[in-house]
């Protein structure tokens, strides 16, 4: 009977819907270390689809930094198939083996790459610690094309010492690019300190910044203090929320930057002082200026080198690789291991995401915690799925009964996590506890009824 049963011919369509639904990545390279082949998972790994990966050689993403160490030169050297662990630049942990195909000849005509994303969260965590610091990697996370000419600009200004102005709204990652500029500048060596020129009241705000003598005030120290300008003696500054600083301030700081020196607070002695500015804000500081709110000097001194950085919801591409590098960083954290729906990243990708970066660190950093083992639409807060347009929520259902079983077990899920208890599911969804009970079976089995 066997030897009668036709076997169905698979298509390369459906063997490619298949390897898109593997756990792990599958990465194929030509015998030119050309790309043929990835699945879905590579968005999941290194933020790009796999559209953005097939035709490009393996040296040129590896060169971009999207993965390290590279294994493609140690199974073409040894011929045989190797395992080394990998990092990449969103912050997944892999494991991945590359299994060489020989030809008539023993030469490579395919690399057949599996990487498996680690599990042993708090072994990475204890290794990642005993690690130098110079290997962790500050460079700003981005597909955008505009941030990616911005960081162009970076790579050019951090090799000199002019003032830095970064404009953009709260959220957007202006101190994670001053850090940037930082680490590859001739200053990385040194100290890079920061400040919110918004979190202090002036008085407070300038001690900290210039210091004080001895005795200088009631309740000072009597050996003084060193303010962070000194402290930051040939590194960098950062002052975040400038436009906030009071203007008697604003004139002390620009003598720092034209003269190098400056007087602390109840000193006589003038301090001389090599550091880098780097200053960000929120606020329009060319209506400020012309309000008077802002000194105008400062303001052209700041503004020798400026910079704008877009919104998030400018930037729809980075969403999907900064969900997930926030989603390694906070399973790690938290010693987990959550993954999220294609749901909820549709959802994310069509949100507009208000606060930007620091909004989507802070939703998913809640995700981890407060979520299942798969992240669902149910998780989200209602402020994103309330403001997020409906057609572009998630894909719909093929057909009527797909939909109709989604709906469902949405209803189901939500139910019972609100209420832990079948009796209650029963009155909440109108229907009986015998049913209730049937589908919380069917629906919620990773979930412990209490």
């Amino acid at each position: 009977m066997l030897e009668n049963m036709q076997i169905p011919e698979i298509t390369g369509e459906t063997l490619r819907r298949i390897l898109d639904h593997s756990s792990d990545e599958i990465f194929v390279i030509d015998g030119n270390q050309q790309i043929i082949f990835v699945n879905s998972v590579c968005e999941r790994h290194y933020g790009l689809k796999p559209e953005d990966v097939v035709g490009k050689y393996n040296i040129e993403l590896f060169e971009k930094g999207y993965w390290k160490p590279s294994i493609v030169p140690l199974v073409f050297k040894e011929k045989k198939p190797v395992t080394i662990r990998q990092t990449t630049y969103i912050g997944a942990e892999l494991l991945t083996t590359a299994v060489p195909i020989l030809n008539e000849d023993n030469e490579i005509e395919l690399v057949v790459t599996t990487s498996r994303e680690l599990q042993t969260f708090k072994s990475i965590k204890k290794e990642r610690e005993s690690q130098p610091e110079s290997m962790n990697n500050s460079t700003p996370i981005t597909n955008c094309s505009k941030m990616k000419d911005i960081l162009k600009v970076c790579e050019k200004i951090a090799k000199v010492d002019s003032t830095i102005l970064i404009q953009g709204e709260s959220g957007t990652g202006k101190g994670v690019l001053a850090q940037y500029i930082h680490d590859i500048s001739k200053r990385k060596t040194k100290t890079f300190l920061k400040i919110n020129c918004a979190a202090l009241p002036g008085d407070l705000l300038e001690s900290e910044l210039f210091g004080y003598a001895e005795g200088s005030f009631t309740g000072a120290s009597k050996y003084g203090k060193k303010g962070l300008l000194e402290i930051a003696h040939q590194g960098t500054l950062f002052l975040d929320e400038i436009g906030e600083m009071p203007l008697s301030l604003q004139a002390k700081l620009l003598q720092v930057i034209q003269e190098k020196q400056f007087l602390s607070i109840g000193g006589h002695e003038l301090k001389t002082v090599d550091v880098r500015i780097i200053a960000a804000t929120n606020r329009d500081l060319v209506e400020m200026v012309r309000k008077g709110l802002f000194r105008e000097d400062l303001f052209y001194r700041l503004n020798i080198i400026d910079i704008h950085l877009p919104p998030l919801r400018e930037r729809k591409e980075d969403i999907i690789p900064l969900t997930y590098n926030f989603l390694y960083k906070f399973n790690k954290k938290y010693e987990m291991n959550k993954i999220i729906s294609q749901e909820c990243l549709d959802i994310f990708s069509s949100y507009s995401w208000p606060g930007n970066i620091r909004q989507l660190e802070n939703v998913m950093e809640r995700l981890v915690v407060t979520s299942d083992s798969i992240i669902q639409r149910y998780d989200l807060p209602e402020l994103i799925t309330n403001n997020t347009q409906p057609q572009a929520q998630y894909s719909l259902p093929a057909n009527l009964d797909d939909a109709l079983e989604h709906v469902k077990e949405t209803l189901v899920v939500q139910s019972y996590k609100k209420h832990k208890s079948s009796r209650k599911v029963a009155k909440d969804l109108n229907i009986s506890q015998t049913r209730a009970v049937k589908l919380i079976n069917e629906y919620c089995s990773n979930l412990t009824e209490s």
